[in-house]
């Protein structure tokens, strides 16, 4: 299965930020259904204050990804900051939030149903 970038659903575009999602891009045993996300953060996004509300405020949804480009910080709820930069691979478990330190190109793999919870309580959030 492929998906070109300007194929795949936005599902969030505000200044600063696009995210794209497949929804139902194969499938992960135990998660079920992956989504398929690429996402374009600019610089000084911080998704921190939209995972308000959400268990320990952070984004619960396990990702598998690439860093295409640029610069991120992740800060996990135990305390941990790590750096993903770009040509990184990477595996962000349950518990997480991101900060973009600079313009980012980033290809996720998540749980669909567990990442769509948190980004759908995203959106609710930027409508206010």
């Amino acid at each position: 299965m492929r998906i070109s970038k300007d194929d795949i659903p936005t599902k969030i575009d505000v200044p600063g930020a696009v995210a794209r999602q497949a929804i139902n891009f194969g499938d992960a045993s135990d998660y079920g259904s992956l989504a398929a996300e690429y996402f374009s953060l600019g610089a000084g996004t911080d998704i921190a204050p939209l995972l308000k509300g959400l268990d320990d405020d952070a984004c619960q949804a396990p990702h598998w990804g690439f860093m295409i480009s640029g610069e991120v910080v992740i800060t996990y709820t135990g305390g941990l900051d790590e750096t993903c930069s770009g040509d990184d691979l990477f595996y962000w478990p349950p518990g997480h939030s991101v900060r973009v330190v600079s313009d980012a190109e980033v290809i996720l793999f998540s749980p669909q149903v567990e990442h769509a919870e948190v980004m759908n309580h995203m959106l609710a959030t930027m409508a206010g």
